[in-house]
């Protein structure tokens, strides 16, 4: 068995690095269906995973100077708050022993659902945003996007929003907040959105995870496991990404989390 965890950290590790598309998305469920590990262990364990993984890569950007930490911050305001308020609810209702096994299972299908049609409708839905400049609706975003302080608390309540999705599931820090930061912040060139992204995924992660781990929602023995295959299989990935085109990758990877994500609410 444990040699199956270090493969799902290699293959997981070979899918960040070739899409850079955050692990929880693929681990989670991999854990949950296919090594039947109960939802609260997975999703604490997948938590600090991520965080570690990530880690390195904060790291390269703060040194090319690509992270925006002012939106950094007020993510993390939004983030760190929602977090520890689901991480007090989980406890107090009893997820150490099991009780939310459901609820998690279904948070992580909408989570998923969420992801994969972010990776699947980025493009199409800022053609929509774009043709329908004049509807009120659309015009009430861009105008938020346009006020620097309506723009300053959009992005606390998508920090909040993806704590409690992040600690719930382990999912959404990716390519949710990523898609979201692409429309509040037009200017930031595509490598700022993703290390701004990433930057605020660590902390995040690691603050769930930890809070995980405080109720023994957290296997120590498989997380070695996971992050013992998912180092050399991000660098494995990485070197793959350059040859296979994400024009492939990212709509196969974004199918088969809406499949997932239908079986995890089915």
């Amino acid at each position: 068995m444990e040699w199956g965890y270090t493969l799902a950290g290699l293959f997981v590790g070979i899918m960040i690095g070739m899409t850079g598309v955050g692990g929880g998305s693929l681990m989670t469920p991999i854990l949950i269906f296919g090594f039947a590990v109960q939802p609260a262990i997975a999703v604490g364990t997948d938590l600090l995973f991520a965080a570690v993984t990530k880690a390195g890569g904060v790291w390269a950007y703060w040194r090319h100077g690509v992270v925006n930490w002012i939106v950094v911050k007020r993510l993390a305001m939004g983030s760190v708050t929602t977090t520890l308020l689901t991480l007090w609810a989980l406890n107090a209702t009893g997820v150490g022993e099991g009780q939310h096994n459901d609820l998690i299972t279904t948070a992580l299908g909408v989570a998923l659902i969420l992801t994969s049609s972010a990776l699947l409708l980025k493009k199409a839905i800022a053609g929509l945003l774009q043709a329908r400049t004049g509807h009120p609706v659309v015009s009430a975003l861009y105008r938020v996007r346009q006020d620097e302080k309506h723009k300053a608390m959009a992005t606390v309540l998508t920090g909040a929003f993806l704590g409690v999705m992040v600690t719930m599931s382990s999912v959404g820090a990716g390519a949710l907040g990523a898609v979201i930061l692409l429309f509040l912040y037009p200017k930031m060139k595509g490598v700022e959105i993703v290390a701004t992204d990433i930057a605020h995924a660590v902390p995040l992660t690691a603050i769930a995870g930890l809070g995980h781990s405080t109720v023994g929602t957290v296997d120590w023995s498989l997380l070695s496991f996971l992050v013992m295959g998912s180092l050399p299989g991000i660098y494995i990935g990485s070197h793959l990404g350059v040859k296979i085109s994400d024009r492939i990758m990212r709509p196969l990877l974004a199918v088969l989390l809406l499949l997932v994500g239908i079986k995890c609410l089915v």
